[in-house]
């Protein structure tokens, strides 16, 4: 964990927390309880999970939205979106159900908010070469080289999942989360954010990968980096 992370304090009321989760049996109540230490409201979208993921935080203090098939991690967040827009969130901040990011580190977040609060705040992984496996180290690099030219702004990490996203960004910023986003979304609305404006900042984080987080991983290295390519071909040279 990062040591000049502070414990002690939740994280404003007006900040939620979601939590995608999709077939995360294995973690999910462990990230969940940890994570209600940080914050006050948080919100687990089950995206059609088969291993009863939901069942196991369904005690917990949590909102749990069930979705029944699996839509990808696009349109698990923006259920998760809209239930904490309703609930008149100011931001939200986004972190992975798998265990690999630290929820006591949410104070990163909140903290730099307060210093930008029009801002999207990624946590970067890339500042520690030595924790980020190989393929997902150069795959990002090579991936945020190209992110950046479309945005216009230098992405030191363009597909993290732990960030914060205010409000008002929310309700103004789109971008594409039907079932082929999949993990495009994270990379499209830094895009989108960037080029209406928006500020992006980042916070160096700490991230945990399984011995065998390339079997466990969801991300399809030649579907979902197809996906990547096309749409940022689509932001380059189509404008849109």
């Amino acid at each position: 964990m990062n040591p000049s992370v502070s414990v002690a304090a939740k994280a404003p009321a007006d900040v939620h927390v979601l939590i995608p989760a999709y077939d995360e049996a294995p973690t999910i109540r462990g990230v969940v309880e940890r994570t209600l230490r940080q914050a006050d409201h948080v919100i687990v979208v089950d995206d059609g999970s088969q291993d009863g993921t939901g069942d196991l935080i369904k005690d917990l203090p949590v909102k749990l939205i069930r979705q029944e098939k699996n839509g990808g991690k696009a349109s698990a967040l923006m259920r998760g979106f809209e239930h904490a827009l309703s609930a008149s969130a100011g931001a939200v901040i986004t972190l992975d159900a798998d265990g690999q990011h630290q929820p006591e580190e949410i104070r990163l977040f909140a903290e730099a908010h307060l210093l930008h609060p029009t801002h999207i705040v990624v946590g970067s992984r890339l500042w520690n070469r030595a924790a980020v496996p190989g393929i997902r180290y150069w795959a990002n690099r090579f991936a945020s080289f190209w992110v950046s030219w479309a945005s216009g702004v230098r992405l030191e990490d363009r597909q993290s999942g732990f960030r914060l996203y205010p409000a008002s960004l929310l309700k103004a910023v789109g971008a594409s989360y039907g079932a082929g986003s999949g993990f495009t979304f994270e990379s499209e609305i830094l895009i989108n954010a960037a080029r209406a404006g928006y500020g992006i900042s980042f916070v160096p984080i700490t991230v945990t990968y399984p011995a065998d987080h390339m079997q466990s991983t969801h991300y399809d290295h030649v579907r979902d980096n197809a996906r990547m390519v096309k749409m940022i071909f689509r932001k380059l040279l189509l404008r849109r």
